[in-house]
Parts: C-alpha cells; sequence; structure tokens
C-alpha cells in the first residue's frame, strides 16, 4: 500500500467555480489591472473574466462605473509653453489603465470639451484637421466632425444614443453630440443642435470625417427680457433626459442661470439661482458649479471664501424657471484641506455625475471631495486647470488581448 501524499506532493485545495466567481466579483473595478492578471493565471479563469454573464454581474455588483482617468485644460494664460519640451498630456491615469491612443493628427491642439458614457468629445480651435472628434478609449474608435452652423466655442458634451442602455458600460453604439449656442438676437436667447454620430468598435483611420452629418435644430429658447449670455467652459451634466449648461449672466440681476434641455421633448428652459453673492458682489471665477445629485435631482456648489455651500432643488418642481432651493451643507474648508495661503481664492473645476464628489484647487494641489463624508484625496499637484473631466468607465474584460494596458 503506497504512503499517503506528503503536504508538498497533496494536490492543492480547489473552490467551487461559484465562489470563485463571488471573488473576482469583489475585485475593485477602480484597478482594472486586478482583473487583466487574474486571467492570465488560467485559461478557466479567462473563459470566466471574459464570459457576458460575469461582465454583466460585475457591472451590476458595483453600480456606477469608476474614475480611470480624467482630462484637464489650463486655464489660457496658464497655459504652460512647450517649446523644446515634449507635448502636454491632457489625460492624466488614476489607475493603472491604459487609454487606446488615437492616432489623431494635430493630437496636441485638441483639448476635451466632455466626457461622458465612454466617450470623449475634443474640440481643435484651429479646425485642422476638424474642429472636432469624439474617442473612445477603451476601443480606440475615434471620428472626426464638423461644427454646427453658427457654433463658437459655446457649451458641448456627447451622449450615449442607445435605447434601453444603462450606461454603465456603452462601448460601441451611437452617441448623440449636442451643441449649446448661443441665440443671435430678436428674443431669442440659445438653441441647441443634436447630431447623431455612429462609433464602431474597429479602429477608424484618421482621415474618416462625418462631414455630412445632419445637425438638427431645437426651437430657440426666448425671453421677454434682455440677457447677455456667457456660456461657462464647465462641462454640463445629465439628468435622466435633460442636460444643464452653467451660464453667465452679463445683464441681470442675477450672476449665473443653468440651461435645461431637454432631449426627451426638445426643449429648452432657464432655470433662475438663488442670489448666494456675498456683499452684492459677482461671484467670482470657478466659484460656482452645476451637479448631478446622487438623488435625481439637480444641485449646485459654491465657494464663497474658504467656505463650501451645496445647495439641491427637485428638477420636477422647476417648471418655467421656478425651483426651490434648499441650502444643505456647509463645509469649512480651512479646516479639512491643507491651504497655505487662506486668502487665494479657491475654485471649482468638475464633479463626479450622479455622486457626491467634486474636484476643488487650492494653492497646494487639486484635491477631490466627497461632501458625505468629507473624505478627500489629491489628485494632482497645484496646475491652474480650467476644467477637470473625469472618465469614468468599466474596464471591458472581453478587450483583454484586443485593447493594450500599461501595467
Amino acid at each position: 500500500m503506497p504512503p499517503p501524499p506528503t503536504p508538498a506532493t497533496r494536490p492543492a485545495p480547489t473552490l467551487p467555480d461559484e465562489l470563485i466567481e463571488e471573488v473576482f466579483l469583489r475585485l475593485p473595478p477602480d484597478e482594472p489591472s486586478s482583473l487583466v492578471r487574474a486571467s492570465l493565471a488560467s485559461s478557466f479563469w479567462l473563459s470566466l473574466l471574459t464570459g457576458t454573464s460575469f461582465s454583466v454581474r460585475y457591472r451590476e455588483f458595483h453600480d456606477a462605473p469608476p474614475m480611470l482617468g480624467f482630462f484637464y485644460s489650463w486655464l489660457h494664460d496658464d497655459r504652460p509653453d512647450d517649446e523644446g519640451d515634449p507635448p502636454v498630456q491632457r489625460f492624466a491615469f488614476t489607475t493603472k489603465f491604459g487609454a487606446r491612443i488615437p492616432e489623431v493628427e494635430e493630437w496636441d491642439d485638441y483639448e476635451a470639451l466632455d466626457c461622458r458614457h465612454g466617450r470623449v468629445l475634443f474640440e481643435n480651435p484651429f479646425g485642422c484637421p476638424a474642429p472636432l472628434f469624439v474617442w473612445d478609449p477603451m476601443t480606440g474608435c475615434t471620428r472626426y466632425l464638423e461644427k454646427p452652423d453658427g457654433c463658437w466655442g459655446d457649451g458641448a458634451t456627447v451622449v450615449c444614443a442607445v435605447s434601453g442602455c444603462d450606461h454603465r458600460l456603452c462601448d460601441g453604439g451611437p452617441v448623440r453630440v449636442v451643441f449649446f449656442m448661443t441665440g443671435d438676437g430678436d428674443g431669442c436667447v440659445a438653441h441647441v443642435s443634436v447630431a447623431l454620430l455612429e462609433m464602431d468598435d474597429a479602429w477608424s483611420e484618421s482621415s474618416d470625417l462625418d462631414l455630412e452629418l445632419e445637425w438638427t435644430l431645437s426651437p430657440g429658447l426666448e425671453l421677454e427680457a434682455t440677457h447677455a449670455f456667457i456660456p461657462e467652459i464647465m462641462p454640463p451634466v445629465l439628468i435622466e433626459d435633460a442636460l444643464y449648461f452653467m451660464l453667465s449672466i452679463v445683464d441681470g440681476v442675477c450672476d449665473m442661470a443653468i440651461l435645461k434641455y431637454d432631449m426627451a421633448s426638445d426643449s429648452l428652459s432657464l432655470i433662475d439661482l438663488p442670489d448666494v453673492r456675498s456683499n452684492g458682489l459677482p461671484l467670482k471665477d470657478h466659484s460656482f458649479i452645476p451637479m448631478a445629485m446622487g438623488d435625481g435631482n439637480l444641485g449646485f456648489a459654491q465657494v464663497d471664501g474658504l467656505t463650501l455651500n451645496l445647495w439641491s432643488s427637485s428638477i420636477h418642481t422647476g417648471a418655467e424657471g421656478l425651483a426651490s432651493w434648499t441650502q444643505h451643507i456647509i463645509v469649512d474648508l480651512k479646516n479639512l484641506l491643507p491651504i497655505q495661503n487662506p486668502e487665494k481664492s479657491l475654485r471649482l473645476i468638475g464633479s463626479v455625475e450622479g455622486s457626491d464628489i467634486i474636484f476643488i484647487t487650492t494653492d497646494l494641489g487639486i484635491y477631490q471631495i466627497s461632501l458625505k463624508s468629507l473624505r478627500w484625496k489629491k489628485l494632482w499637484k497645484s496646475e491652474k486647470f480650467s476644467a477637470l473631466i473625469p472618465y469614468m468607465s468599466f474596464y471591458n474584460p472581453q478587450g483583454i488581448f484586443i485593447c493594450p494596458f500599461l501595467f
């Protein structure tokens, strides 16, 4: 009778398949390299992690897509001089995720306007080889396109156009490109142009131009009073089927307003804001950002000195520009963030849609703050960014051997 196996030769214990899947479901979504490394361990694990069933369960388990990185743009007067230096990289990785960089001509002349549902909308002020292009960092798909007539640097965004999509993994499929434009007089103060753009999973040649897109112009928004609007460079926020653009009002009793574009009804409306000015003084630049709150309502954050105020309003009660605003969070940032010079203005430069996370700059750096827990972390060194646009997406395990990842 042979002796029992020694510990060195005894077969390693194995877990049931369903328990292995449960372990993988709990791998953090903001570190996609964990899934990649696990997939390389065995053919069974690879088959499990690239299966459709696991992908669906993984997204449902973690709900909101994680931030894999962010795009940024510089304030005009603070843009670094690149002469003799490498080009400025306007995408910063916050995880071990390697985006599939597009082969785009004059890449360094483009700046991100907005990022939503896994796609990024870029603009080239010089218009060469085209004024705009849309990029999917997960697949590398790019599409050039022209601007609608009469548009010159107003607000813009890109939105998934797939009916019934939960937006947890929007790779591939058509998108809507939406442009907000200021009015042309005669009482019309704003209108919106929308185009449908097809995005394929395959690589597209850099010479492909979608110049024949049909832009649909919405009915203009008309007001009895004369308003002079300046669209802010901050990207809009999306709540359900509506986009909310931030505006500065030059002539009027308020300094800020929010323009609502309802995509379902193709209608525009203006939402008034409470007067949050200190001593009647105009609001400072970058002291105000709209937010898509986690409860599905519209909100905005505002800094006044070293105090952060958060307001919210039910989007279902804001008809005809009338909204009931509630101030429900006041945070003393002096006791929360590292601040060296309390006299230097703080700046709000972005937020994460559907959450309580905002991005704020101090004289010591750029910070991410959760308004519920008041937990924060430093994202970047002290830079004068005009906007920080998070890239939110689940890593697609079906593309393990298609997309190059950097580890």
